[in-house]
């Protein structure tokens, strides 16, 4: 399971800092996840609540912000939010985008204790 390995990540990010920073307990985990990261926020949520079972993020809640794919045309310069991966520019019709958001998937912040 691809979220499994995720939540593995983020938890180990969240303990390496808890424990940098002497910290006791861990609150909350803050996460920028894109539309088109392909992660399944459900299943990471799930996850991530399994293994955090006998560590100091046992309680912690993680706080998902979700960020729209959005590109910019090429040729005319058009940002728009990108829907069912339709990447053509809706303005000119080219079809040469650059991303500019929505591939994100990082640890945004960590509320310690």
């Amino acid at each position: 399971m691809h979220e499994m390995a995720l939540a593995e990540g983020i938890l180990d990010i969240a303990l390496d800092y808890a424990k940098q920073n002497k910290a006791k307990k861990i609150r909350e985990v803050g996460l920028r996840i894109g539309e088109m990261s392909g992660v399944e926020t459900e299943s990471l949520e799930f996850s991530f609540r399994m293994l955090v079972k006998g560590t100091i993020a046992e309680d912690a809640q993680l706080h998902i912000e979700h960020i729209p794919l959005v590109g910019q045309c090429a040729k005319c310069g058009k940002t728009f939010h990108i829907e069912h991966y339709d990447f053509w520019c809706p303005e000119c019709k080219d079809g040469v985008l650059k991303t500019v958001s929505g591939r994100e998937m990082q640890v945004s912040y960590l509320e310690v204790d």
